[in-house]
């Protein structure tokens, strides 16, 4: 058995290449919730998706959200509203009185739907609806997230951090945004200042049994797809007792993708592997690029770490077998 850790896109990446490295039945994946919002009612998961479509086979891999060749006519047509009833587009938070009223899963992340800044397609939209109305007739966010795997045919055991509201709230000479308005509707552009994960959230009984077994983190960024999960109470306890291994999300001082060096840097850590060394003690070993020359005082697994199709995730997935067999 292994556990996976995942954000976005660096994990969802690795996992494209498990198969027969890991036997799927005996993965289970925890899913980072501090990206989820409520957006025009709806209760969009992002991190949790992209390992459901990309488990489920029908992801968009050229975007790595949302599903491949999924039309958009409502998101379109929302937008087209907007402008012939004069309103500003998004991000529109709600009312203040409104971020701790409603769902409580929702907290702190309220936005209108009004010119949705975030491009939801029609399918994608179908699957939001599912999970809200589920949360609506009292399910929680863990018994929701496996009945949409099951509706995906996965094999792996896909789980949320948290039954609880977490929000990633980044701080900004603008004031705090919650992560998908700095990330999607700012394009990242804004100085980071720092990150608050904002809630008391609680393992699930489902993430604590996953976390009794080796635990793999994949190359997601440090700080806003890993972090919120560490923020869960009882989470880093867990890892300090389980042998962990972690994929650098960096060559040296080179990020592969998104914001991850700045975030890091905004936290106090060296924008590097050794910045993620140190933001990760309770990491056991790691996997280095080859090109990374990083001295870490931990073992290491170096290979080619570049996820640009399912066999170098195969390739990448094999070291970080490596480095759990080592420890």
């Amino acid at each position: 058995m292994v556990t996976f850790l995942s954000g976005g896109t660096g994990t969802p990446k690795l996992l494209s290449g498990t198969a027969g490295v890991f036997p799927p039945a005996e993965m289970t994946v925890i899913a980072n919730t501090g990206d989820d919002i409520e957006l025009g009612g709806l209760f969009v998961s992002p991190d949790v998706d992209t390992v459901l479509f990309e488990r489920g086979g029908v992801l968009d891999s050229e975007t790595w959200w949302g599903i491949e060749g999924d039309t958009h006519e409502t998101n379109d047509f929302l937008f087209e509203l907007a402008e012939r009833a004069g309103l500003d587009g998004g991000p529109r938070y709600l009312p203040e009185e409104a971020q701790t009223n409603g769902r409580e899963i929702a907290r702190w992340r309220r936005f209108s739907g009004i010119a949705e800044f975030m491009t939801i397609g029609d399918r994608d939209r179908a699957v939001h609806l599912t999970r809200t109305s589920l949360l609506d007739e009292g399910h929680s966010l863990t018994e929701v997230t496996r009945t949409l795997a099951g509706a995906f045919g996965l094999e792996i055991d896909l789980v949320p951090m948290s039954d609880d509201p977490l929000a990633t709230i980044v701080s900004t000479p603008d004031g705090p945004m919650h992560f998908q308005e700095f990330w999607v509707g700012h394009r990242g552009t804004p100085t980071v200042e720092g990150v608050e994960f904002r809630g008391a959230a609680r393992t699930t009984e489902a993430v604590r049994e996953a976390l009794s077994e080796p635990v793999v983190v994949g190359p997601s960024n440090p700080v806003t797809s890993i972090g919120p999960i560490r923020a869960v109470e009882g989470v880093e306890e867990r890892l300090a007792e389980t042998p962990v291994v972690a994929v650098s999300p960096f060559i040296g001082d080179r990020v592969f993708s998104g914001p991850a060096g700045e975030l890091l840097a905004a936290m106090g850590y060296e924008p590097s592997t050794a910045g993620v060394a140190e933001a990760y003690p309770f990491a056991d070993a790691f996997v280095l690029d080859s090109a990374d020359e990083t001295d870490l005082d931990r073992p290491v697994v170096r290979t080619d770490t570049t996820i640009d199709s399912p066999a170098d995730a195969t390739r990448i997935a094999r070291a970080v077998r490596e480095a759990l067999e080592g420890i």
